[in-house]
Parts: structure tokens; sequence; C-alpha cells
């Protein structure tokens, strides 16, 4: 099994896991490789390095690295994107996607004309600013193709 670090052309880094160096290739190459940020299909690899555990006794080490404060949303690009990354599956796992017919779904429910839940899907930014006349809450979150999907 080999694990890359990944990158896309706007620097959203993410890891991959293949059988091989030369699966990659096949997967980059036909283009079965997307950011799970944007989706975009302009992959590259990062250099690594392996990380390699010779220490005898680590205990000190682990205690060392338990007592680390945990990573805060926004202080690195990684925990950026992980934190944005939990958030979109938790909107695909929670709303119903409505697609092209978000705003008519979401008067619809503002005036009790539809069962009260979460949706989601696409609206212009005209459709949004009269929504929001409406006193209709909204707000814009991208969610590419690739958070729609189960990720492996």
């Amino acid at each position: 099994m080999k694990v890359f670090n990944l990158c896309c052309r706007d620097d959203h880094r993410f890891e991959g896991w293949f059988a091989s160096a030369e699966e990659y290739d096949t997967q980059l190459a036909c283009g079965l490789l997307v950011c799970p940020i944007c989706g975009s299909d302009e992959i590259r690899k990062l250099p690594a390095a392996p990380h390699l555990n010779l220490s005898r006794d680590s205990s000190a080490e682990s205690a060392s690295a338990s007592n680390a404060a945990a990573p805060v949303p926004g202080a690195n690009p990684t925990a950026a994107q992980a934190a944005w990354l939990k958030m979109a599956r938790h909107i695909v796992e929670h709303t119903e996607d409505v697609g092209e017919g978000f705003a008519d779904e979401a008067r619809r429910i503002h005036y009790h004309e539809a069962p009260n839940r979460g949706i989601r899907g696409v609206a212009s930014a005209a459709d949004r600013s009269e929504l929001e006349e409406e006193g209709i809450e909204v707000f814009s979150f991208a969610l590419p193709k690739a958070v729609k999907t189960p990720l492996q």
C-alpha cells in the first residue's frame, strides 16, 4: 500500500492511498483523482519523508504528545481543511438536496407549505438576495461533487 501526500491547484492538501505507485499514475491519467475540498482534478504529489520510529522507549514522546493542545481550526491549512470537510460531510448527511429548486422549496418551507427540514441546493445571487429580503435565512457553502459521495 502506498500513501501519498497530494495537493490540488488551489493548494488543498490531502492523502491518497493506492495499491502501488503505478495505480496512482493510472488513476491520475484517467482523471479519477479529485480534490475532496474543491473537486479539482489537477492533482500533484507532494514530497514526503518516511517516518521511522527507531526509539525503543517512546513513552516520553507519547506523554509529551498527549499533553499537546488540540489543533485549532484555522491555525494551519490542514486543520482548516479538516474542519471544512467535517462541516461539509455534516451538511450532506443532515440535509436534503433539492437541486435547482432551492429557492422555491425554501419559500415553501418558510410559508409552511412544506415540511420544515434542512435543505441544500443551487440558487443564484439574485435568488439568495430575494430570499433574504423575505426574511428567509440562507448561506452559501460550496460542496464539490466529491464531498457528496463516500470518500475512501
